[in-house]
């Protein structure tokens, strides 16, 4: 299959951009923040988006329709074409569970509809009321003045999630799950429960996440790797093993997916 040019270097930013924004501090206890793309690909052929997994719930408003998407296992392809826009909410790993009031695994790899989960009254409807170019706060005061009127009780429990996954993030040498459950002071199927509870995915597919999330941020920046030390360090068998990891969650080999990027780009957008 030939290659989409545009995917290559950075060259997607000459017909998309994204922009990003943190929430209120009254707010970040379970937003981790705000995210709105816009796209003109008028006159030219669709565009297949990659994008990559994060343990992480996502409320979108995209043409009049918003919808609660779970989080996913692996790399999921979304379609642009012609001109359109998205405006995005990133919940907190594990904070979402008391919006849902159910299990965050009931919805991996699933999309619902909004009011499904905060009843009616979602602003706007049209992603153009709801963020403009360059995400004004008083487009953003919109969406966090409807999520303080549908603001949960507190749960302690999803902040210790938060909190494990946090930890996760913070420490490339945590690479096995009896490790991780020992520093969070937890058993490991106690651990399992929370994860199933409260992100949605297992404890070991958040470790190995944030682990190639680091591999994509040294090949953006142009590291030379040495692939079999590179495995070792992050608890991997072999370095076959680390190579199908990668290319399972993110679709294709570490090498062949840092040409996406211009040096110091990182994997967060494609």
């Amino acid at each position: 299959m030939v290659r989409d040019a545009r995917e290559l270097r950075g060259a997607w930013a000459t017909f998309q951009t994204h922009r990003y924004a943190e929430p209120a501090p009254d707010l970040a206890p379970f937003v981790s923040g705000y995210w709105f793309a816009e796209w003109d690909l008028r006159g030219q052929e669709p565009y297949r988006q990659k994008i990559v997994p994060y343990p992480s719930v996502h409320l979108t408003f995209r043409e009049g329709t918003a919808v609660v998407r779970g989080p996913e296992r692996g790399h999921v392809v979304r379609v642009l074409e012609g001109r359109g826009r998205v405006f995005g909410v990133t919940f907190r790993p594990g904070c979402f569970r008391p919006f849902l009031g159910a299990p965050v695994s009931t919805i991996t790899g699933r999309s619902l509809p909004a009011a499904e989960v905060f009843g009616p009254g979602l602003p706007g409807g049209d992603v153009g009321e709801v963020c403009g170019p360059g995400l004004p706060r008083g487009d953003v005061e919109q969406v966090e003045a409807f999520l303080r009127a549908t603001l949960p009780a507190v749960d302690p429990l999803a902040e210790r999630a938060a909190a494990v996954v946090a930890l996760v993030r913070a420490e490339p040498g945590l690479t096995r799950v009896d490790a991780l459950a020992e520093r969070s002071g937890l058993g490991v199927r106690r651990l399992q429960r929370l994860f199933a509870d409260h992100v949605g995915l297992g404890p070991k597919w958040v470790i190995r996440r944030y682990r190639l999330h680091e591999v994509g941020q040294r090949l953006a920046a142009g590291a030379v790797v040495d692939w079999a030390r590179l495995a070792d360090e992050l608890g991997y068998a072999d370095q076959a093993h680390f190579t199908r990891d990668f290319a399972a969650m993110f679709g294709e080999s570490p090498t062949r997916y840092a040409e996406r990027y211009p040096a110091g780009e990182g994997d967060r957008r494609h």
